[in-house]
């Protein structure tokens, strides 16, 4: 049986990326309009934060300690003990209008991550890959929003939103170049009443993804298509991982102000009944913790630069 538990009642204005670390066995997680990462023990115990000098999209663990940071003005080393932020590259100077968002490591410690427009309304951003040498390549450019890189349990599969498009694309990735080709339509929401944000993959190589505005994670088949369903109270999701002693709880964070693409987006889209979405209202900029899937996830890879 599915048990949704309220976590954490963070009251985040972007609640975001969460990240399970196996060596740790801490969660991870950030908000990326008010600048800072929290950390705590499975179960929601024994709280951390550390502030952020910008924005913050996403972030990886380093196999030699600390963190990477997608920030607003590009990417950046970061130390927990300090506090402190390192500038390792930007990769849109200028580009005010645009920020780094969501990322992931992939299978050979490399850091993926995507930009985004900042009024969400058009094609400007760009996906990028950082390797461990630090060196930055871009992979895909005329993107919308980037959310939801993830792998498939091989490696070989890049999955990828562009939210205002309401796409998960996938991509051929070569693991020993880091190359992404061969782009096509995974999945479409454009029937759906929800966009899709967060993602990630569990063990079997089903896609997870937090629908926001329709208050929906849906888990997809490898082909494809809707395998499963899970209503959650709150409406607006913006991201999954798996997590756990066991890897088989799944942690959602949720938004607790509206951006204005998402603004957008509610006077076009209503949100379906009975789901919390201002704030103060149930589960609204808070972290979840869903139990009794059924599933296990992928243990997330560190960068290894």
């Amino acid at each position: 049986m599915v048990d949704i538990r309220l976590l954490i009642d963070g009251q985040n204005n972007l609640g975001e990326g969460p990240l399970w670390d196996v060596a740790e066995q801490k969660l991870y997680w950030i908000d990326s309009l008010d600048r800072w990462i929290f950390r705590i023990d499975a179960d929601g115990r024994n709280l951390e934060k550390w502030p952020v000098p910008g924005d913050i999209g996403s972030m990886a663990l380093r196999a030699n300690g600390g963190a990477v940071l997608a920030l607003h003005n590009g990417f950046h080393t970061f130390d927990f003990k300090s506090g402190e932020a390192t500038l390792i590259h930007d990769p849109e100077p200028g580009m005010d209008h645009n920020r780094i968002n969501d990322g992931k490591v992939d299978r050979r410690g490399r850091f993926l991550a995507g930009s985004m427009h900042r009024p969400e309304s058009e094609g400007l951003g760009s996906l990028y890959r950082l390797d461990p040498d630090l060196t930055c390549h871009k992979l895909d450019d005329g993107i919308m929003v980037s959310n939801a890189p993830a792998f498939s349990p091989d490696g070989r599969t890049l999955y990828f939103a562009d939210s205002p498009r309401r796409v998960i694309y996938a991509y051929d990735y070569d693991l020993d170049s880091g190359t992404a080709s061969n782009k096509r339509v995974f999945a479409s929401t454009e029937q759906d009443p929800g966009a899709p944000d967060g993602g990630t993959v569990d063990s079997e190589g089903y896609v997870w993804s937090a629908q926001i505005i329709s208050g929906r994670i849906v888990r997809y088949a490898p082909d494809g298509k809707v395998d499963r369903i899970v209503e959650f109270p709150a409406a607006l999701l913006t991201s999954v991982m798996f997590g756990g002693p066991n890897l088989d709880i799944l942690y959602v964070t949720t938004m607790g102000k509206f951006s204005p693409g998402v603004a957008d987006f509610l006077r076009k889209n209503p949100v379906p009944a009975g789901k919390s979405v201002w704030p103060g209202e149930y589960g609204v900029g808070a972290l979840f913790a869903v139990h009794g899937l059924g599933v296990k996830g992928i243990a997330e890879p560190r960068f290894a630069g």
